[in-house]
């Protein structure tokens, strides 16, 4: 039954408000058009509201209740420090529930309507918006698909009670005894290392030979190092076969080196990747080219087959990331009032937020390598930094990868603490074409963690101060 239906013309109709869909509205708004924005759940969209944000501040907490049963060493004692989970989770959603009224009032302030339910393309021009028992017709002259992407649901552990996706876990309402997490991606990680800190039994199963695969397999050993630390049973090459839920939890059965094994946990945590959302939409009636994956194919501008719809973030090629979604919302959103901008992805971060920290941009070893570039490495150590030294964080690395003769800075990597902060500086200089002088002659504060970079610089140059060449 349909309540009512009504059509309403708009310069620009974004559908999704997540991190590239609320982004791309709002520089549509700065430009002078009228937008729309249609939702079918929160302004924010999963990072916000189940994703980035509350999984980063959920590990901040879980690495301030670790850090207080370490501080005997500076003369600290604690005593009885106990984790109320029901608050932790409380906090967390003041935090999310911040963030998104901010979204809320920035859309008023750009005079942007809010249109909740879900799009459904009619024509090329045209969306029906389903809520509820309304629906109603929107008209565009251009259009921006943002709606991101889904936990994929394997076969053969569907999502359930026990069968958890992140949104799940980040959901829990007591902290669990014991949790197998099948996937060692840097969202099984970063949940795993929750957990663990808050005294969880945490199993985690990697198909590949390392866990965080994409990543120099150095970086990662570090923070497999301290997970075991913390109690965390890590298996490599292990392929997930199969489970079955008992009245308490559930038990998973593996294959690791040809034979099988069974892992008994309150909770099964499915962290294997994530799904563009396009499937529900009628893109392909209307004539979108999509890949096989379904995702959206587009130009450099964003734009698609049909030439006034554009597409970004999740759903279209390239990591799945929050910050890539934003920074092609801004494009297409440009592209849109007639802008020359078009997105270049040369120095794009990577970070996972374990313990230690890792992030990557730019060009690693092996791909200059591939490439039969001609370059220098300097590696800094962490340990040789007295800011890391006074904060109890001397684990982990900085390196920086340049061009040999020119010196011009291609990559780098970063293990170690505030690795997420760290890597602007890097990427920047990638951006703006800098060499090693460059970083070696920029005056860092001391003392920082900031100045690992310009160590790593010299020591690149071949005159480190702090280590012997």
């Amino acid at each position: 039954m349909v309540v009512g239906e009504f059509t309403t013309e708009v310069d620009v109709l974004v559908i999704g408000a997540g991190p590239g869909g609320y982004v791309a509205a709002i520089r549509a708004a700065q430009l002078g058009k009228t937008v729309a924005v249609v939702e079918k759940a929160d302004l924010g969209g999963v990072c916000l509201n189940v994703g980035c944000i509350p999984s980063k501040a959920m590990i901040h907490a879980a690495h301030t209740y670790e850090h207080t049963q370490h501080t005997e060493s500076m003369g600290i004692t604690m005593e009885n420090v106990k984790v109320d989970f029901a608050k932790v989770q409380e906090w967390k959603s003041g935090i999310v529930k911040q963030l998104t009224g901010g979204v809320a009032s920035l859309f008023k302030g750009h005079k942007i309507q809010v249109i909740p339910g879900e799009a459904l393309f009619v024509t090329e021009n045209e969306v029906r918006v389903f809520h509820g028992y309304d629906v109603n017709r929107y008209r565009f002259e251009h259009c921006i698909i943002a709606t991101g992407s889904r936990p994929i649901e394997l076969p053969a552990f569907p999502f359930g009670k026990r069968v958890l996706s992140s949104t799940g876990a980040l959901a829990l309402t007591e902290l669990p005894k014991s949790m197998v997490i099948i996937g060692g991606g840097y969202i099984g990680i970063e949940l795993g290392t929750v957990f663990a800190k808050f005294g969880t039994k945490v199993t985690v199963l990697e198909g590949s030979d390392q866990i965080l695969p994409g990543f120099e397999p150095d970086m990662p050993r570090l923070v497999e190092r301290k997970l075991k630390k913390l109690g965390v049973d890590i298996k490599t090459k292990a392929l997930a076969q199969g489970m079955e839920e008992t009245e308490d939890g559930v038990i998973v059965t593996a294959e690791i080196n040809g034979e099988q094994q069974k892992f008994e946990a309150e909770y099964l945590l499915v962290t294997v990747g994530r799904r563009p959302n396009t499937d529900e939409l009628g893109l392909r009636e209307i004539g979108m080219n999509l890949t096989d994956r379904g995702l959206i194919v587009v130009d450099k501008q964003g734009r698609t087959n049909i030439p006034n719809v554009y597409a970004i973030g999740d759903v279209v090629a390239g990591p799945a990331l929050a910050h890539k979604a934003s920074y092609e919302g801004k494009v297409a959103a440009e592209a849109i009032a007639g802008k020359p901008s078009e997105v270049d992805y040369k120095a794009i971060p990577a970070v996972v937020f374990s313990d230690p920290e890792i992030a990557s941009v730019g060009l690693n070893e092996r791909e200059v390598k591939e490439q039969g570039i001609d370059y220098v490495v300097g590696r800094f150590p962490f340990a040789a930094n007295g800011r890391a030294l006074s904060v109890n964080a001397g684990e982990g690395y900085v390196k920086l990868i340049a061009e040999k003769e020119s010196k011009l800075v291609l990559g780098a990597q970063i293990v170690g603490p505030e690795a997420s902060n760290i890597i602007a500086e890097i990427g920047l200089a990638i951006e703006m074409g800098a060499t090693l002088e460059d970083i070696e002659l920029t005056i860092h504060a001391h003392p920082t963690l900031g100045e690992v970079t310009m160590e790593a610089a010299e020591l690149a140059l071949g005159h480190p101060i702090h280590v012997m060449k």
